[in-house]
Order: C-alpha cells, then sequence, then structure tokens
C-alpha cells in the first residue's frame, strides 16, 4: 500500500537529532550499562524516538555497523514501516508492543540478514510512546533472552524518564506559581508533557488556542520573546514567552488584551491573513475528512489535492514542486490532506504560501487538534475556520442514511436494497474505522446478491450482532465512549480508570452495567 519494492533502496530522509532531548537523557546511561554487558556478543543497539527516527547507535559487530551505513540507517534516519517495510522498530510502533523479526520476516531483502528485537518505551505519566529501543544482530533465529533482557532495560529507561519529568514539573509548577500571584493576567506554563494554567487564562484561551500557543513556545527562540496576535474568539493579545530553567521545553506565558488603537493594529494585521484564509477540518482517520474537504473545495473549482503518501513515494522535492505549480494559481483550491503527516521542511513550504497573495484557496485536513504539535500545530492555528469531525460511533441516527447512499455508489441500479434487521445490526456497531470500514462493509455486502434485500446473514460475521434490547441514547453513547476510553488508556485498571474520570469505583461498575461496557 505504501508502494514499496522489497529490492529497492531505503528512503530514510535522515533529519536532526536533538542530543538534549528526554529521552537520550533517559536512555544512555541505561544503554551504556547494557552496551557492557554485550560486548563480544555481537549484538548491537538501536534507539529510535516517537517519530521512529534513529537517535542512538552502538555496534559491537563492525559487519553491523558497515551494513546498516550502507543501507543509511544513520543517525536521524526514519525507520517507519512505510520508509522500509515491516523492522522491528517500526513495526513495534504500530502494534505498540515488543516484538521480535527474524530474517525472511523483514519486508527489506536487505535486512533480511538481520535479527531484531524491538520494544516501546511509553511515559510512565502520559502513556505516550517515546520511542522503541531494539537489539540487532546477524543470525537466522535471535535469542530466546532478548526479549526480557530488553524488556528489563525499557523498564530502567522509563523509571529515569518518570524522574526527570518529575523534577521538569517541579522546575515548571514553581515558575508558574511564582508568576500567577497576578490572578487577573493570564498566565500558563508549557512543558514537554504538562500544561498549567490560571483561572484568567481559562476563561481567556480556548483549546486551539492553547495548542497554538504550545506550538509557539516549543519552537526555537530567544530567552524571551514578545510577540501579538488575535486568539479564536476574536480578543487581540500581547504574549510575552520566557523560557524556564530546569525544566524541559519549558515555558512561561504572559497573556494580555490590548485595546484601543494598538488592539485595532493587531486585528487589522490579522484580518489581512483572514483574507483567503485556510480551513482546516480534523478529527480520527475514516471520519470522512477528505470528503469533507471535496465539498467544501466545490465552492471553488477545481480542487488540486496533495497527499503525504505523494512525498514518501515520489519524494519530497518532487512534491514541493508540484505544490508550488497549483499554488501559483490564482483561483482553485488546494487541499493538503494531511498537515500532520508531513516532514517539517514540506510543512514550512506551505507556511510560506499560506501568507501569499495571490494564491488559490488553502484547505487542511489533520488528526484531532490536540494531537498535533511542532509545525503542524502551528499551521493548524493558521486556519481561521475550523471543523471537526465526530466519529461514526457518535453520529448512530446517521448511520442508516450514509449506508443506503454508500449502498447507491456500488449497487446503482436500486435492485438490491438494506433490510431493518440489517440496518439495525450496523446501527449497533463501533465502528472503530468510522466511515472507511462502513464503506468496507457495504462493498462485501454489494457481492452478496444482485437484487432484493440484504440482510443480517449476509453480513461478515464479526458484523452480525444485532441491535440491543433497548438503544442509548446520544448522551448515554457519549458516556460510554469516554468510560470506554479511560479504561482503554488504564489497560482496564478499574481503580486508575475511576480516579481519572473523577467517580468512585462503585460508580464507575454501576455505569459499566448500565451502559454494557464489557471487562478490557
Amino acid at each position: 500500500m505504501a508502494g514499496l519494492d522489497p529490492s529497492a533502496e531505503f528512503d530514510t530522509a535522515a533529519h536532526d537529532v536533538d542530543p538534549g532531548s528526554s529521552l537520550l537523557t533517559g536512555a544512555t546511561p541505561v544503554l551504556e550499562e547494557l552496551e557492557d554487558h554485550l560486548r563480544g556478543s555481537n549484538y548491537s543497539t538501536l534507539l529510535v524516538d516517537r517519530d521512529c527516527r534513529v537517535v542512538r547507535r552502538w555496534f559491537d559487530d563492525p559487519r553491523l555497523e558497515d551494513g546498516f551505513d550502507s543501507l543509511k540507517v544513520t543517525l536521524g534516519a526514519s525507520l517507519l514501516e512505510e520508509n522500509i517495510g515491516t523492522n522491528a522498530l517500526g513495526t513495534a510502533m504500530v502494534t505498540r508492543q515488543g516484538i521480535s523479526i527474524n530474517g525472511r520476516e523483514h519486508f527489506a531483502q536487505a535486512l533480511q540478514r538481520f535479527s531484531c528485537y524491538g520494544h516501546p518505551i511509553r511515559h510512565p505519566l502520559t502513556k505516550r510512546i517515546e520511542g522503541v529501543l531494539d537489539i540487532t544482530t546477524i543470525a537466522e533465529q535471535s535469542s530466546p533472552l532478548l526479549p526480557p533482557l530488553v524488556s528489563r532495560a525499557v523498564h530502567d529507561i522509563e523509571q529515569r524518564l518518570l524522574d526527570g519529568s518529575r523534577t521538569s514539573e517541579k522546575s515548571l509548577l514553581q515558575a508558574f506559581q511564582a508568576a500567577a500571584g497576578l490572578r487577573r493576567r493570564a498566565i500558563l506554563a508549557i512543558g514537554e508533557d504538562i500544561v498549567l494554567s490560571n483561572h484568567a487564562a481559562n476563561d481567556l484561551l480556548s483549546p486551539g488556542d492553547i495548542a497554538l500557543l504550545r506550538a509557539l513556545a516549543e519552537e526555537p527562540q530567544r530567552q524571551e520573546q514578545t510577540l501579538e496576535l488575535t486568539l479564536e474568539g476574536g480578543d487581540a493579545v500581547s504574549i510575552e514567552i520566557s523560557r524556564v530553567g530546569g525544566a524541559r521545553r519549558g515555558a512561561l506565558l504572559r497573556v494580555d488584551r490590548v485595546s484601543g488603537d494598538r488592539a485595532r493594529a493587531v486585528m487589522t494585521q490579522t484580518q489581512l491573513k483572514e483574507i483567503g484564509a485556510p480551513r482546516i477540518i480534523t478529527g480520527v482517520p475514516g471520519t470522512g475528512r477528505s470528503t469533507r474537504a471535496r465539498e467544501l473545495a466545490a465552492e471553488h473549482p477545481p480542487l488540486k489535492m496533495m497527499r503525504p503518501a505523494a512525498a514518501l513515494l515520489e519524494g519530497g522535492a518532487e512534491w514541493a514542486c508540484e505544490f508550488e505549480d497549483a499554488m501559483r494559481r490564482p483561483k482553485g483550491t488546494v487541499c493538503v490532506d494531511g498537515i500532520d503527516l508531513l516532514p517539517d521542511e514540506l510543512l514550512d513550504l506551505v507556511v510560506d504560501w499560506v501568507e501569499r497573495d495571490p494564491r488559490p484557496d488553502l484547505i487542511f485536513t489533520a488528526g484531532p487538534v490536540s494531537g498535533l504539535t511542532g509545525r503542524a500545530a502551528a499551521l493548524a492555528g493558521m486556519a481561521m475556520s475550523r471543523e471537526e469531525l465526530v466519529p461514526l460511533s457518535a453520529r448512530r441516527k446517521d448511520i442508516p442514511g450514509l449506508a443506503a447512499a454508500m449502498l447507491s455508489e456500488v449497487a446503482p441500479n436500486g435492485a438490491v436494497h438494506l433490510a431493518p434487521s440489517l440496518i439495525g445490526a450496523l446501527t449497533a456497531q463501533p465502528w472503530p474505522g468510522n466511515l472507511r470500514e462502513l464503506k468496507a462493509v457495504i462493498h462485501q455486502l454489494a457481492q452478496q446478491r444482485t437484487v432484493g434485500a440484504l440482510t443480517v446473514p449476509d453480513l461478515p460475521e464479526q458484523y452480525r450482532v444485532t441491535s440491543p434490547d433497548h438503544r442509548l441514547t446520544a448522551l448515554d453513547q457519549a458516556e460510554r465512549d469516554v468510560i470506554v476510553t479511560a479504561l482503554k488508556a488504564a489497560d482496564g485498571n478499574k481503580v486508575r480508570a475511576a480516579d481519572e474520570l473523577g467517580m468512585s469505583r462503585t460508580t464507575l461498575y454501576a455505569r459499566m452495567r448500565t451502559l454494557r461496557i464489557t471487562t478490557y
């Protein structure tokens, strides 16, 4: 699906490595001790960050080092599956668990002489995967001792990440408390894994504003910086950003409303940017972001879709040329479909074109705003019109109409239709794959018969769950989704989930029974 050839050379697109990152700070002492024990064993270690980019390499066997250099698996290289296929680092990032990839289990032929074991590193506080640790050797089969050995090293790294976070958060909290004495002033303290805000900031700033400020705080800058902008709610503000010593990526932000001529100047500058300002459509995968973008683009045809996959398949330079050619047209619409999947150098190019005039209309799509970081978050903040698409599980009343419309696309003669019992079964599904999953099921149904009613037995077996005895209300369904998400985040631990939800364990059990939530 990514267009990879098992015999082709790797396109690993190396990036700079931050030697002061929290991952390297926490992992280096642990790996140095591990590597001392591995000397003479012909094993080697690789460490990648949360973007699956190599941040550290160590080789006991020089043949491995020469082999990896020839394959361009160097510092900063991306080892995502879409770049090099199945491998113990990229695949562990996807499966979110430890995995062995031995010999010919690798997709790329050049990797099939290696055996590897990779294990994800999770931050103990955020549960976010910060990286993957891998041990590699030249062999057909890896040792069964590798999983416990790597797992122990990962545990030690995670503990150091926790200790580092506590120290960092303590420094951030002290800076926040010192600055928050004047309660009328909006104060934020933004760290690597935490955001602190006072009541004034909560009243003034929307989640989108905070996402933009986080992106601004993460950008390289002087020790102190002052800037002016207009918030989502229309308020013109002045923002002072200063670094917090001892806090990783820590910054203190003081936000003040501006008024009078100064406010009008800020507003005018922002309004100039709003002329043809880009629009953004966000949501989890499969919610119909691309379809919605096409609907909006119908206002200013023709539409040019720019997809990140093309940058992976054809190369960033070719993608950039195609994008610039499209942006030089004075009319029409250009949609960058997935800004959160573009590399930084291409995001910089898009940002540059946002501020040019004349240019076509711009539409962006991305995952949820809360998950955007760095340049992607900054680019999302430049969009004045934002639309978030909800998952299909929160739109159950729309499923009958969507299913009928999808069926008419694949069976336009109208000879087949959906029976009421089948519609009830479709409505009862959780649809984790959203519209894509529903469309795949409808396409499968259309193959079952050419005339008459499609019924529940025509569904794939896993979708034959009929509608529950009493249908959940929209509010109950929303509560159910929140509880299920909390249980998954807590790995099924009901005590932690109840604490996260702000309810007692007894109340959680009662709501689980009422909402028919099975144990995770």
